[in-house]
């Protein structure tokens, strides 16, 4: 029998979106379908590495007064204001009146886990509340972080819409003082998002029960097009004087995804506590990695500090947001087309990369087996995974899984 310290080590379970895409990998079936990866796909099914992006890196590669220094703690000033503006808005009055930290991180992942860590050990915040379902990282970090991790009911299984009522009873019934995580827009992985109605109700109700609000905008401008639009919600409550965070994510709105860049967005409600809370933050960042990278922050900030730069960019977002609406409209119509049993019109109801379909398990087992058409056990599909070329082959095996497959879809 093995001995030695790691003789012990049990496997983890896989991670499904990574176990998923490698046994799409090893398929060779001609028509083989990846809808379960949560990246941008052009009607070509590539990456898009954004005009932009090539175009400041281009201007990078020849300026010879970039060196490969540390940056500070807290990562580049001028992306990390960048950031700030690009979500609370040029005029905003918690920029202005200096109530505001950004703090460069490893992602949007990273600056969750930061935000974790800060709220935990300096804080004194215990409790996190998680739609359910949710992304499916956002329980490992909080529960790693220490937390006690509690979900919401937020997707109805009958309507295929917001649980309204469970999310207003669930801010109502919360101890004081919990942290909500909140998708600022384009919620993963259902795709549906509260009207700015229910998003004023849900903050009006958390303001009165002082409830922290932790923002997770992973999706800024894929749930419109406009990313003035998407950062609505998190806007209207830093306009109510909120202390709250937000954790900022430029994988999919500037496609660099292997830079792992972020921004924890850090809003208080008077400016007095911002340099205690950067000296705090500023050692989580030093104990965890030192120092944050510089590439993908130069690039970021370049085209976030210039005007031009910044209108191509946004011309980028639309045309990305675009093609996914462009594939959400003609599944539902094929879908229609076909006369497959039940209602589609969530699908075209939700916004972003992500559309929960209310396919079950059973139907999803069936269109891989079947039809070599790869997605979440949950239902989930990646939007603009699809194309004008597979639609059609996508959208007739999910017609199959649903008439074939025993079972009620809820659709």
């Amino acid at each position: 029998m093995a001995s030695g310290t790691f003789a012990n080590v049990k496997f983890a379970p896989p991670i499904e979106v990574f176990a998923t895409t490698a046994a799409f990998n090893k398929d060779d079936h001609p028509d083989k379908v990846n809808l379960s990866v949560g990246a941008y796909r052009t009607e070509e099914s590539k990456p898009w590495v954004l005009p932009v992006v090539r175009k400041v890196e281009a201007s990078m590669a020849s300026d010879m007064s970039l060196n490969k220094e540390y940056l500070p703690v807290a990562g580049l000033p001028s992306y990390t204001e960048g950031s700030l503006r690009l979500l609370l808005g040029d005029d905003s009055s918690a920029i202005q009146e200096q109530r505001v930290l950004g703090v460069q991180s490893l992602g949007g992942t990273g600056a969750l886990r930061l935000g974790a860590d800060l709220l935990y050990h300096h804080g004194g915040k215990r409790i996190v509340y998680v739609t359910d379902p949710t992304w499916g990282n956002h329980i490992g970090i909080f529960t790693t972080a220490g937390y006690e991790v509690r979900k919401y009911k937020y997707w109805n299984d009958a309507t295929c819409a917001l649980d309204w009522d469970s999310v207003k009873t669930c801010l109502l019934e919360a101890p004081e003082g919990s942290v909500f995580v909140l998708h600022a827009v384009a919620h993963n992985p259902t795709g549906i998002d509260p009207s700015q109605e229910q998003w004023a109700a849900m903050a009006a109700i958390m303001k009165e029960r002082n409830l922290f609000p932790f923002f997770d905008v992973a999706y800024q401008g894929f749930g419109t097009g406009d990313t003035e639009v998407d950062a609505w919600a998190v806007r209207h409550f830093v306009s109510l004087g909120f202390d709250m965070l937000g954790a900022q994510s430029y994988s999919k709105n500037f496609g660099l995804y292997n830079e792992r860049m972020g921004n924890l967005a850090i809003i208080t409600s008077d400016s007095a506590h911002i340099s205690p809370v950067k000296s705090q933050v500023e050692l989580i960042v030093r104990k965890m990695y030192s120092n944050p990278p510089s590439h993908g922050a130069r690039v970021i900030s370049a085209v976030l500090n210039n005007s031009a730069l910044n209108t191509e960019w946004k011309e980028n977002v639309m045309q990305m947001a675009s093609r996914i609406k462009l594939m959400r409209q003609k599944l539902f119509e094929k879908l229609k087309s076909l006369g497959t049993p039940g209602s589609w019109e969530h699908i075209v109801q939700q916004n972003g990369m992500f559309s929960y379909t209310g396919l079950n398990v059973r139907q999803v087992e069936f269109l891989t087996k079947e039809y070599h058409i790869y997605l979440m056990k949950s239902g989930r599909i990646n939007m603009c995974a699809l194309t004008l070329k597979n639609l059609d082959y996508v959208a007739t095996a999910i017609h199959e899984a649903v008439t074939t497959v025993v079972g009620d879809p809820k659709l």
